[in-house]
């Protein structure tokens, strides 16, 4: 242990704050790391449901992350990906009509795609487990959650449990829902924000992280709020 101990704060050393045989965690400052529930409990539960959420909460994550995309009317819900297919069971309530092509990322998908239908056609849907190694009784019971209820959930939680859970929101394919929602650039971001502002405040301590693979939008934010970004 006391090799390993060496190891990462030498390793770490140029950025450590305080790392010695003696800090009971290996984190750069000797902190407890945080827990982050990625997709909710989704090894149990179907991901992205405010029941994997709760989960996650009980097993104890500091903070729950909700991937986002946007609805035809501009919603924010909890989706891996812009496209519906694996995660729900939109294939056997609407026809196939209701595909379209888009190019996302580069690669021309062709599916049911999130930002095609309402807000009301998407609270009709029932999440599915999208991993065949994983359990399946679950499909078809939960419903697809927007962000606003993912953010009442985590206070309610919060003031339950007696300890602060945040809420680490990815913002998925920021470029494809610039040209495919045709709100325009960074309309995604902006909403985003309003809400994080409105439920959380605009401060650097708040319990949020928002995060994003891309950098454009990354560089965006910075300029328009002081909550943390990754």
């Amino acid at each position: 242990m006391r090799l390993r101990n060496w190891f990462f704060c030498a390793v770490f050393a140029v950025a450590a704050t305080a790392c010695s045989d003696n800090s009971p965690y290996m984190t750069l400052d000797g902190r407890a790391p945080l827990v982050i529930g990625h997709r909710g409990a989704s090894g149990e539960l179907p991901e992205h449901t405010l029941e994997a959420y709760k989960r996650a909460i009980e097993l104890g994550a500091d903070f729950v992350e909700p991937d986002l995309v946007l609805t035809k009317d501009g919603v924010m819900i909890a989706r891996h990906e812009p496209m519906l297919d694996s995660t729900t069971d939109v294939a056997s309530k609407f026809p196939e009509s209701r595909k379209s092509t888009k190019n996302v990322d580069g690669v021309q998908e062709t599916a049911f795609f999130a930002s095609d239908f309402t807000l009301a056609e998407i609270k009709t849907l029932r999440a599915i487990q999208p991993s065949k190694s994983r359990p399946q009784q679950f499909n078809g019971q939960y419903s697809i959650v927007t962000l606003d209820e993912i953010i009442s959930m985590v206070k309610s939680e919060s003031a339950r449990l007696g300890r602060t859970v945040g809420i680490y929101p990815e913002i998925k394919h920021s470029s494809f829902h610039a040209i495919d929602v045709k709100f325009g650039a960074n309309v995604f971001e902006d909403k985003l924000v309003a809400t994080l502002h409105a439920a959380f405040g605009n401060s650097a301590s708040a319990p949020v992280f928002i995060q994003s693979f891309e950098v454009a939008n990354l560089q965006y934010l910075k300029t328009k709020t002081n909550i943390k970004k990754i």
